[in-house]
């Protein structure tokens, strides 16, 4: 259901994206808390087949959803690596010694559930952020969850204002080379640049929310007088059906780790 290089999708013909926002958000909070109940890798590795299963019903390509988590499987990589190697308890059978570094099966099953539960975990947000428009979630967040208008749409303005900031990033770093501002290959010096980038691009984002935040005040978005909304935004059976397939296959994916003997809850 994704386009021709496999990249975006056909969203409006997608059944899942075509949800009410508040359905989708919903069904992401349930699926991604109850998965939070147990350790072991099976639950959140079952969890993560059953997500990369719905994917083409959200009208996503895989390709553009492997770009888009890109970042968290360089996240839950990290934290595989570092669990495994830094864990201060071996328990287990020994499954590598190279000098300091001791693997036991213990320290990898730990480590392997914290990475594929903080895949899983995330994975539906950006399911439902890659198919929502933020204008859809600011009304549906109004009319279906009675939110305040000024925290919905002040979320919407800083939802809007987040791939800005990626093309400012851009921007200073080209004003920065072009100036002979260039750390070359060495670290320190690259390290340097980037905070001062990161500070600048901060010093940008503040200057850009005062003046969007006056704006909105000026236009009368803090006149606290009662709002009409242009878009109805309805919650029908299909969206209470979604929040209750998402609990459900959250309970079948920790059903399947009991039965298997390698349940491991938080607490107890």
């Amino acid at each position: 259901m994704g386009g021709p290089d496999g990249t975006e999708a056909t969203a409006g013909s997608a059944p899942l994206a075509r949800r009410n926002p508040v359905a989708k958000l919903a069904a992401a909070l349930v699926f991604s808390v109850l998965l939070l109940a147990t350790l072991d890798p099976v639950a959140p590795a079952v969890a993560i087949a059953v997500e990369l299963a719905v994917v083409p019903l959200f009208g996503l390509g895989y390709r553009a959803l492997l770009r888009r988590m890109a970042p968290l499987l360089l996240s839950a990589a990290g934290v595989l690596v570092t669990l495994t190697l830094f864990a201060a308890e071996r328990t287990g059978t020994v499954l590598l010694t190279a000098g300091p570094v001791l693997v036991t099966s213990g320290v990898l099953v730990t480590a392997l559930g914290l990475a594929l539960r903080l895949l899983a975990v995330a994975l539906p947000g950006v399911l439902v952020f890659a198919t929502t428009d933020p204008t859809d979630l600011a009304d549906a967040l109004v009319q279906n969850v009675k939110a305040p208008p000024r925290f919905a749409i002040g979320a919407l303005a800083a939802f809007r204002l987040v791939p800005m900031l990626a093309a400012e990033w851009q921007l200073l770093a080209m004003a920065r080379r072009a100036r002979g501002i260039d750390a070359g290959r060495n670290p320190v010096r690259r390290l340097r640049l980037f905070a001062a980038t990161a500070f600048g691009l901060l010093v940008l984002a503040i200057r850009r929310g005062t003046r969007l935040a006056t704006a909105m005040d000026a236009r009368g978005f803090d006149a606290g007088i009662p709002r009409t909304s242009a878009r109805r935004q309805r919650f029908g059976a299909a969206d209470a059906a979604l929040v209750v397939g998402a609990a459900i296959a959250a309970g079948g994916s920790l059903a399947v780790s009991f039965a298997a003997g390698v349940f491991r809850p938080v607490i107890g």
